[in-house]
This record gives C-alpha cells, sequence and structure tokens, in this order.
C-alpha cells in the first residue's frame, strides 16, 4: 500500500515504525512543527518527524491545513492508496479526507464510541474507568464519529498511569493498524457505525486541572494524579510520592 502517516507524538511513532517493518511505502509524513524545547528553546522535531528522518522519508510541517489550497493539492497529488492518522494535532479538511484511495484511518485511544475527542487516554482515567482500548475507526468530517474497524482492548488497573497507559496503547494501536491496512488491501474489513448510545466526550487537558485540590475525596485525588503524569506539571511532582509509597499518600 502506498500511504501517508499523520502523527506527531511517541504514540504515533509505534505505529509509523510497525508499518514500515510490514513493508508499506510511506509516502510523505505529516507532523506538526518543530517545537522549542529545553533551556536553549531550540526548535526540537517531533518523535514521529525524527522517526521518518531516520528513514529517509519526507517529512511535511504544515501549521495549518483547513484553508490551504496548496496543502490540499499538494497531498492529492501523491496519488495515495490510504492515511493512516494519529495523535496528528491538525483536523482534516474535507479535500484531505477525500484524497486517499481508500481513504482515511484514525488510530483513537478508547474503545469508541466512549471518549471521543482529545484526550481520551487521561479522561479514562479520571472517571474511574476499569478498561480502554484503541479502535482503527475510518475518519469522517465529525469528531471521532466514523466507523469502526478493529477494537482492542486494555485493561486500567488500580495503579495504572496515563504514561503506562499510553505506552500500552500504542503497542496495541501498532499491532491493530498493520492487520487494518493488510485487510483493507484485501477488501476484508467492513465498517462498522459507533452505536448512538454511550457517547462521551474527552474534553482537551488544561494546565489548571493539574493543580490539587485537596477538598477532593481520596479516589478522586487518587486518578487525579494517575491521570495527570507526566503533565500537568504539579501531578507529576506528586506522582514521584505516589510511586514511592503506593496507597499510603492517597488510599480511597
Amino acid at each position: 500500500m502506498r500511504l501517508v502517516f499523520m502523527g506527531t507524538p511517541p504514540f504515533a511513532a509505534t505505529a509509523l515504525e510497525a508499518l514500515i517493518a510490514a513493508g508499506h511505502e510511506i509516502a510523505a509524513v505529516y507532523s506538526q512543527p518543530p517545537r522549542p524545547a529545553g533551556r536553549g528553546h531550540k526548535l526540537v522535531p517531533s518523535a514521529v518527524h525524527q522517526l521518518a528522518g531516520k528513514h529517509g522519508i519526507p517529512v511535511r510541517t504544515p501549521p495549518r491545513l483547513r484553508t490551504v489550497v496548496e496543502e490540499h493539492a499538494a497531498f492529492a497529488a501523491l496519488k495515495l492508496d490510504l492515511a493512516v492518522v494519529a495523535a496528528y494535532g491538525l483536523i482534516l479538511p474535507q479535500p484531505i479526507l477525500d484524497a486517499p484511495r481508500l481513504g482515511c484511518l484514525n488510530i483513537h485511544g478508547s474503545l469508541l464510541p466512549r471518549w471521543r475527542g482529545a484526550a481520551p487516554v487521561q479522561r479514562a482515567i479520571l472517571a474511574g474507568d476499569r478498561q480502554t482500548g484503541i479502535t482503527i475507526m475510518r475518519m469522517d468530517a465529525g469528531l471521532d464519529t466514523g466507523p469502526m474497524l478493529l477494537k482492542g482492548t486494555v485493561p486500567i488497573g488500580r495503579w495504572t498511569t496515563a504514561t503506562q497507559l499510553f505506552d500500552q496503547l500504542a503497542d496495541l494501536g501498532a499491532e491493530l493498524i498493520v492487520e487494518a491496512v493488510e485487510r483493507l488491501g484485501e477488501g476484508n474489513l467492513p465498517d462498522i457505525p459507533q452505536p448512538e448510545d454511550g457517547v462521551t466526550y474527552a474534553a482537551k487537558l488544561d494546565r489548571a486541572e493539574g493543580q490539587i485540590d485537596w477538598n477532593l475525596p481520596a479516589a478522586d485525588l487518587d486518578r487525579k494524579v494517575r491521570a495527570l503524569n507526566p503533565w500537568p506539571q504539579d501531578s507529576a511532582s506528586l506522582m514521584r510520592l505516589f510511586e514511592l509509597a503506593p496507597g499510603a499518600i492517597l488510599t480511597p
């Protein structure tokens, strides 16, 4: 398959690496532009950008896609079979969604229709969910509303942090997307519409959510510390105490 991969963080890089290893032709990678980091505020490419560079894959970092007609034309000119998207960070406009022959697939970090939106991993822990997972879905114009193709589950344990859960979901997402691309190429992967019941939305995290309100019940504090590690930083610093003495600091 001739693919474009669109993603930014390490979670997405795991899937890109799996697709490369599976032998697919990655025509280009799209990622967020390099961001300032460290004391010197030097521009640092994303994890996906760096991985693509190691493999000699062309990388494009447009700051926006919605209204840039030139970007739409350049994307269409790649003559793609499929686009794979994982935590990219930009909304795809209809011309981008329509360009690949087999459409655009998204590696979403929840069991849809639960936790549509920007922060499904953290919201699942905050809500006290006992499990979450990966949904491979076909993208449409809505917010994570497209039909589902594959699902896999991951338990959320008593001490599971967002960092640990991201790692588990990244591995599962990589496995499922390789299967999805293969089966889609064979014409053996039917679309499954999302049910109308059970829809929840995972709002984007705000830095203020990292502040600890000690008037909250212990169970809520416990989930907050685990869900908001390593960002926002207030919870990350508390997490060190939590790891040294689990259950002693916050006992629901």
